[in-house]
């Protein structure tokens, strides 16, 4: 377990917000902000969706711009009129999405900015640039050539990029936007180690995460915002996670998993039979071929079970998750489906009842510039065509689109037909959702089910989940939380490299023991 941060020595403020005000369209989203940050201080942020934590840090990062109110940096007034003046004050923002360039290199995007120069000519010193961006990749701890292109890296490894280059440019106030979202249980350990590292070198660090147990072991003090105002402030030493839920939410919240199910015996519904991936598709699914095969996987999904699937960053969770809705090839092997081979296109697998909610909503999962009702029906239009030449029927749409609404709970929009994009980020993973029980599943994949979203719509998307496996619906739950897996599931396996390791029944649920079984064999087998 993270060691609890010391607090920084008490100093003047590195950073000081007095009375922020903003409003969108005439509806206020921060009223009357103050708030500090002390050198060598990691500063949580947390709130619901909504509550105005990325519209602040936008305003301190320059991309907004303030109504009212005052800030400063190193006591100096401080206005900034674009992201530009805040890195030139030494304030660098990461964003919950991380703003790479997949085309260019890894130390091409470290250095995007200042790129070296050759004495006197405009062509840049690649020696230099390749060892500056080396070194960088080490501060994040990050093992890839500088010369990779970032298309090639994961998700989790863009985003370790993106700090690198923030580190890069002599930040002395690093604002972290869901830092972890993309990053598996190592890695994540990892992040929180370097945040320490930083800190005692007295960069100061604000923290923005919905992963609470994170926020109180990582930071030194935490904000907490409701409704566009601070509402609390403490010491994290001081608080607890259920403190901070009733800040947030201003009310005592239910329990946030639902009760566990009794066991019962299932009818299997997926099973996998020697099922291979490549080497390339293990590493990164956008990559296209594999070069050599992995070792096989085999595992049955039964009918009314929540199986999870845990794992380091690479382990091939989320490659397997695309192998079995048809997106990439698996190299060998079988796989069934209510005991019929299971093959064809995901279009083919859709129509014999899977149905899978992707890691990236944003990029796989909705059509951002269409409006809620278009993404709810986006993956069921046979079901309301009624003409032979496939004419839509409004009514039946309609209706499904009120149904499926009331079912997921889509709260704070302003109706079916605004775009998508408008919405929160747990109102889009309930689109989502909603989009594929629309199909009556018979298996439904979920690949970070609540990645990014606030502890309230958790809380529904579990009750929710629940319910789809009592109707029948087999779930297989991909996630890099462990205490969301531990709190769901009714069973887990482990893979690491390409392979399931390990299987977990409730009985033996226990943090360390799936940490040790995610881990390289090499350090998993010292007890």
């Amino acid at each position: 377990m993270t060691k609890q941060p010391e607090a920084p020595q008490s100093r003047a403020p590195r950073v000081a917000l007095d009375g922020i005000r903003k409003a969108f369209g005439g509806i206020p989203v921060l009223r009357g902000i103050d708030l500090t940050l002390e050198p060598g201080e990691v500063l949580g942020l947390v709130g619901e969706n909504g509550a105005g934590k990325s519209t602040l840090m936008n305003v301190l990062g320059g991309s907004v711009r303030a109504d009212e109110g005052r800030m400063f940096v190193h006591s100096l007034p401080y206005a900034p009129r674009s992201p530009a003046d805040a890195a030139r004050a030494g304030i660098a923002f990461v964003h919950q999405e991380p703003t790479v360039f997949p085309n260019l290199t890894i130390a091409e995007n470290l250095q995007l900015t200042n790129l070296p120069r050759r004495a006197g000519l405009p062509w840049i010193d690649r020696t230099a640039a390749w060892e500056r961006a080396a070194a960088l990749l080490r501060r994040v701890g990050l093992s890839r050539d500088p010369g990779t292109r970032v298309e090639r890296l994961s998700a989790g490894e863009r985003q370790l990029v993106e700090i690198g280059r923030a580190l890069g440019a002599d930040a002395r106030v690093l604002i972290l936007d869901e830092p972890t979202t993309s990053l598996g249980a190592a890695e994540r350990e990892r992040l929180h180690a370097l945040i320490a590292e930083l800190s005692a070198s007295g960069l100061s660090v604000v923290y923005i995460s919905h992963e609470l147990n994170d926020v109180l072991r990582v930071c030194h003090a935490i904000a907490v915002l409701r409704d566009g105002a601070v509402v609390a402030t403490g010491r994290a030493a001081e608080l607890s996670v259920d403190a901070l839920i009733r800040h947030m939410v201003g009310r005592e919240t239910r329990q946030l998993y639902p009760p566990r199910r009794a066991a019962l015996p299932r009818e299997p519904v997926l099973e996998l039979r020697d099922v291979t991936l490549g080497v390339a598709q293990a590493a990164d699914p956008r990559r296209g071929q594999g070069i050599e095969p992995l070792p096989a996987i085999g595992f049955t999904l039964h009918e009314d079970e929540i199986l999870g699937l845990f794992g380091l960053m690479g382990a091939g969770r989320s490659e397997l998750a695309r192998v079995i809705f048809g997106l990439d090839a698996s190299v060998s092997g079988q796989m069934l489906l209510d005991g019929t081979p299971l093959a064809g296109s995901p279009a083919e697998r859709i129509r014999r009842g899977l149905a899978f909610v992707t890691e990236d909503r944003r990029l796989e999962g909705l059509c951002l510039g269409a409006s809620v009702a278009d993404n709810l029906v986006l993956a069921s239009l046979r079901a309301f065509s009624r003409t032979p030449i496939g004419l839509l029927d409004p009514t039946a749409i309609r209706q499904a689109v009120d149904r499926i609404g009331q079912d997921v709970r889509l709260t704070g929009h302003a109706g079916t037909h605004v775009p998508v994009a408008r919405l929160s980020g747990g109102n889009q993973q309930k689109v989502v959702l909603g989009k594929w029980l629309l199909t009556r599943p018979r298996v439904l994949i979920l690949d970070e089910p609540t990645r990014g979203i606030d502890v309230g719509a958790r809380a529904e998307i579990y009750e929710l989940l629940y319910q789809l496996a009592e109707a029948g619906s087999a779930l297989l739950v991909i996630s890099s939380d462990l205490d969301e897996l531990l709190g769901i599931c009714d069973r887990l396996l482990v893979m690491r490299k390409g392979r399931i390791v390990r299987s977990f029944a409730p009985a033996e649920f226990d943090r360390e023991r799936l940490l040790r079984a995610a881990l390289p064999a090499s350090v998993s087998e010292r007890t």
